[in-house]
């Protein structure tokens, strides 16, 4: 068959058309197969603290923490490696520092940016600058600053609310917090192993001390508990953990008061408890407003039995960027062995405060556990675990 110059140009151009298209196909499916895996990740949907149905991706990459203890908790899940970035309280420079996740991790201050002030004053335009993008924010205290539907709005980012609980009266609140932290990270199991601690150190304190007679117990007080910073001796904690869980007998106790209170001098005059304990936080606020100031130098104090007999001993911060789970159960047995030695014989306070922190916050890292604890009963001029000079 003969072609004309006319259709050889004809089929020229048809076979440059069809080239063209497949060429268009091939780049097609090429950038197909090319496609972020961020693109093709699983999501799933939780439940957070304040009911809401929150779709995250699952065990996401990068993920800030925003409000009190919010990064507390990742520490203890063992998430820590996926932050990037950190709030205001993480960086700042403090002649103290008492949180024993932040102590085991100082790249906290050093290697991530800021994304806003402490407290859960988060800075959207900043999180939003952030590079990589966090897949997730979790927000404990999730009403402060802009609350966790608002901070969604505005950053585009899934915000998981959780509400940071207590040892005590909403112990369930925390653990919850820690099932879903545990569900979005793929932590579930670690945070079962979390739970169990605690609950199994709460149970050893509590049969430890449970059949001993009310009339056979050492009266105790707990004076200088900080609440959004320092206080002096009158600051106390009506339901102060380490004393329910060894069944103490609190002279302050009040179970309708669920939060720190603060007593009358002369009320603490006529309790006059039989030993006192002093949170070190309050050696913050300098001389004349501390606790220990206050036990030292002023004259009414000097009519406490625990004073004149010298049986006052300092604690580890019960609060400090809300309150510290792991130095809670320490004092717990600090307590304990101190008013009741016989039934904590076998227990020692630095080994038992070591393990503690090594499981919750150094990866089961004993040598760094041993650190942390270093660090946490000398981060004051008094140090923690010793009677105080009175």
């Amino acid at each position: 068959m003969k072609f004309t110059r006319g259709k050889i140009a004809f089929i020229s151009l048809i076979l440059l058309i069809s080239f063209t298209l497949c060429s268009g196909c091939t780049e097609s499916s090429s950038s197909a197969v090319s496609t972020p895996l961020e693109d093709n990740v699983e999501m799933i949907i939780v439940t957070d603290a304040l009911g809401r149905a929150v779709e995250v991706p699952g065990s996401p990459e990068n993920v800030i923490c925003s409000g009190p203890g919010c990064l507390r908790l990742l520490t203890y899940l063992e998430g820590q490696d996926k932050i990037v970035a950190v709030d205001s309280i993480e960086v700042r420079d403090s002649p103290y520092e008492a949180r024993p996740y932040a102590i085991a991790n100082p790249q906290f201050s050093t290697d991530y940016p800021v994304f806003g002030e402490f407290r859960g004053n988060d800075d959207p335009e900043k999180i939003l600058s952030l590079e990589p993008q966090p897949d997730v924010i979790f927000k404990t205290y999730p009403t402060r600053g802009y609350d966790a539907v608002e901070l969604q709005e505005k950053t585009g980012i899934p915000v998981v609310a959780l509400e940071y609980g207590d040892l005590v009266n909403n112990r369930e609140s925390m653990y919850q917090s820690l099932s879903i932290m545990g569900e979005v990270m793929g932590k579930e199991e670690r945070a079962e192993e979390v739970v169990s601690f605690f609950d199994a150190t709460i149970s050893d304190l509590n049969e430890r001390t449970s059949d001993i007679a009310e009339e056979d117990k050492t009266t105790c007080y707990i004076g200088g508990i900080a609440r959004s910073g320092p206080h002096g001796l009158q600051s106390t904690e009506p339901t102060y953990p380490p004393f329910l869980f060894t069944n103490a007998r609190n002279v302050a106790y009040d179970s309708m008061n669920l939060s720190t209170a603060e007593v009358a001098r002369e009320k603490l005059i006529e309790w006059n408890p039989d030993v006192i304990f002093v949170d070190l936080s309050t050696l913050q606020s300098g001389d004349e407003n501390s606790a220990l100031f206050q036990l030292q130098n002023e004259d009414i104090y000097q009519q406490l039995d625990a004073v004149s007999s010298g049986n006052v001993y300092g604690v580890l911060p019960y609060n400090w960027y809300t309150q510290n789970f792991g130095s809670i159960l320490a004092d717990s047995y600090y307590a304990g062995k101190l008013l009741y030695p016989d039934r904590f014989e076998d227990v020692d306070v630095e080994d038992k405060t070591i393990e503690i922190y090594t499981f919750l916050v150094c990866q089961g890292d004993e040598g760094k556990g041993s650190d942390v604890y270093e660090h946490m009963v000398n981060a004051f001029d008094s140090p923690a675990f010793t009677k105080l000079d009175v």
